[in-house]
């Protein structure tokens, strides 16, 4: 089951992410995977299977939970999960340039 998530801006101070590597949308797919829209258009899959297999990735050890990684969202350019993990826009707007699909580092 996909799940998509849209940008939000912060609606106290009206900040909307502009720089073309903040994330704009996300679809949470099978597998541990992301599906990554980025303000300029770039798309890209994030493989974070390797989550699911790690004895020691500390506070992304929540993500083990299927129930939990589907709860990913974007917040102000950046993806978030509710315990705090996230993931640098940036580098994953670097990592997603040649290859389409990128495996997170654990």
């Amino acid at each position: 089951m996909s799940i998509e998530a849209a940008a939000e801006t912060d609606r106290a101070a009206g900040v909307a992410p502009a720089a073309p590597w903040r994330v704009k949308a996300i679809t949470v797919l099978p597998n541990y995977c992301l599906a990554v829209t980025f303000n300029d258009g770039r798309q890209g899959v994030v493989d974070m299977s390797a989550v699911r297999a790690s004895a020691t990735c500390g506070m992304y050890a929540a993500l083990k939970d299927p129930e939990v990684f589907a709860q990913a969202k974007v917040e102000l350019g950046v993806v978030t999960w509710p315990n705090g993990a996230d993931l640098d826009p940036a580098w994953m707007y670097e990592e997603l340039e040649a290859p389409k699909t990128w495996s997170v580092p654990l």
